[in-house]
């Protein structure tokens, strides 16, 4: 069961009768639509999930969708302080082309799009969630609710401090939001199977080629 309160970030009023829209990573083209109550609360029946929340047409939460999803709004209108897909901040864009690297181009929603010869992108403003569905095709990766969450986390964690999280504060972050039958290592190596989430992750986050794991 997912509940989700709206209100208003400094009265605390209620956002009353108002349409909310999930959007489920996995399931994208299958919206699922509620509306608020009195108490700017609306509830959805469905399983632990990530994927993101629009109020108002705006997106206003992107990550894990279970038990309670408390909704701050500055304003009604505001779209917040997320970008258009639904992400905490804004990367910084820029190229991490270097003479003689050798460049891949894939077709992402017609446009091309450029990575290096493993699958980091050249231009990091490139990075979209078709980005992210069409590399993992490309890798014979099979997205899940686990993948979308870790790829969230690794973005949101660059955003939040300027650095890409290691390993270590990877399996500190899931050992307590999974618990550590599955917030270890292994399991972490098993869902990004081609170098786990210091590799694989960050390249389906969009982020930058780091040292160490393999």
């Amino acid at each position: 069961m997912l509940r989700i309160h709206v209100a208003m970030r400094f009265t605390g009023e209620p956002l009353k009768r108002t349409p909310i829209v999930l959007y489920l990573d996995t399931n994208p083209e299958h919206p699922i639509q509620g509306n608020t109550d009195r108490s700017g609360t609306v509830l959805f029946d469905i399983p632990p999930a990530s994927g993101k929340v629009m109020v108002n047409g705006a997106v206003r939460y992107h990550g894990r969708l279970q038990g309670d999803v408390d909704i701050n709004l500055w304003s009604p209108t505001d779209a917040g302080m997320v970008d258009e897909f639904g992400v905490p901040g804004s990367i910084e864009s820029g190229s991490i082309a270097y003479p003689g690297m050798q460049i891949r181009t894939l077709m992402v929603n017609g446009k091309a799009v450029q990575t290096d010869s493993e699958g980091y992108l050249v231009d990091l403003g490139d990075w979209s969630e078709e980005f992210v569905r069409t590399e993992a095709e490309y890798e014979g990766l099979q997205l899940t609710d686990e993948i979308w969450e870790v790829i969230r986390f690794l973005r949101d964690y660059y955003e939040k401090y300027g650095v890409q999280a290691n390993v270590r504060e990877i399996i500190k972050h899931y050992r307590m939001v999974w618990g550590p039958d599955l917030g270890n290592n292994h399991h972490l190596h098993a869902i990004f199977p081609r170098g786990g989430p210091q590799k694989q992750g960050n390249r389906l986050a969009g982020l930058l080629r780091t040292k160490g794991e393999h």
